[in-house]
């Protein structure tokens, strides 16, 4: 068998790229493969569907980053067991709470793991945690990731004392 290790990132819209490119940065980081795709909830749902019904067969999490009213990580997540989670976009509509409200009220059955408004660094590193479970490989990168940020504020701690 394979081994996957390959995370799909789905797009409402082209205007959500600049938010997702941090998170691309995060997976590129960590060695992640992943695919960008962009499908609407709304004006492709067809296509929506069918890449939804068959992603099980090419990736082990999805990211959905959707802004506005935000049904693309819940209809993704009703077409797959892959987990499955929501990026809102913060929109000029409602200041992203429309993005963020769509995505975390999902029905009970069908859950859309959700991360922060604009919060991609933190889809990826969801993502990530995720796959760490089946890839050991992962699980290493993320130790010495969360090492790196702990010296990285002790280092700005230290900085500050001097500065002050």
């Amino acid at each position: 068998m394979e081994v996957i290790l390959k995370i799909a990132i789905v797009m409402g819209s082209i205007s959500d790229l600049e938010v997702v490119k941090k998170g691309i940065n995060i997976l590129k980081e960590f060695d992640v493969d992943f695919e960008v795709r962009i499908l609407s909830a709304h004006r492709t749902p067809i296509e929506a569907l069918n890449f939804s019904k068959n992603a099980e067969n090419e990736f082990d999490v999805i990211i959905g980053a959707a802004g506005k009213a935000a049904h693309l990580p819940g209809v993704i997540a009703s077409h797959t067991i892959l987990p499955v989670i929501g990026l809102p976009i913060k929109s000029s509509t409602l200041d992203g709470l429309d993005s963020l409200l769509s995505i975390v009220q999902m029905p009970k059955g069908i859950p859309v793991a959700t991360v922060a408004l604009n919060g991609s660094e933190n889809a990826a590193l969801l993502a990530i945690q995720i796959m760490s479970l089946k890839y050991e490989v992962l699980k290493d990168k993320l130790k010495i990731y969360r090492e790196k940020m702990r010296e990285d504020v002790l280092k700005q701690d230290k900085e500050l004392v001097y500065n002050l």
